[in-house]
């Protein structure tokens, strides 16, 4: 077994987390120069990375085999339900970190961005354990 075999869904889901980022990040960057406000931007560039995240990791990094309509949409609602979720977790996360428990230290001219990757760390492992273990677990996909 190569090294590659055996990592191949973690080496995967990073290669694919950087597309997510890159459609992330060249979204935002494309609407805000179309004119779009910063907060329709930035609520679109995550709907764009959270679709190709949800395709990438259902067809290449956990290669689900769920067929049909009620199926699909229950990954998919899962998916998008915990990414909102966990989403929600980062936006709370990284100012209590910062303002509560003092992890503000500047990094790169930036105020809590210690704070920012202690939290992206967290988020990225969970979002792998939920997509895992709940939303493409294998179970129920010969219904």
């Amino acid at each position: 077994m190569t090294m590659f075999s055996k990592y191949r869904e973690q080496i995967a889901y990073l290669i694919f987390g950087v597309v997510t980022t890159i459609v992330s990040w060249g979204s935002h960057i494309l609407l805000v120069n179309l004119g779009l406000s910063l907060l329709v931007s930035s609520i679109l560039a995550w709907i764009a990375a959270v679709t190709v995240a949800f395709f990438t990791n259902r067809w290449w990094v956990f290669r689900s085999e769920a067929k049909g309509f009620k199926r699909v949409s229950t990954e998919a609602i899962a998916f998008f339900s915990s990414r909102a979720a966990l989403g929600v977790f980062e936006i709370l996360s990284i100012p209590f970190l910062a303002n509560q428990l003092g992890i503000d230290g500047i990094v790169f001219a930036t105020v809590g961005l210690d704070a920012r990757a202690i939290v992206t760390v967290l988020v990225v492992i969970g979002n792998y354990f939920i997509s895992k273990f709940l939303i493409f677990n294998k179970k129920g996909e010969e219904e």
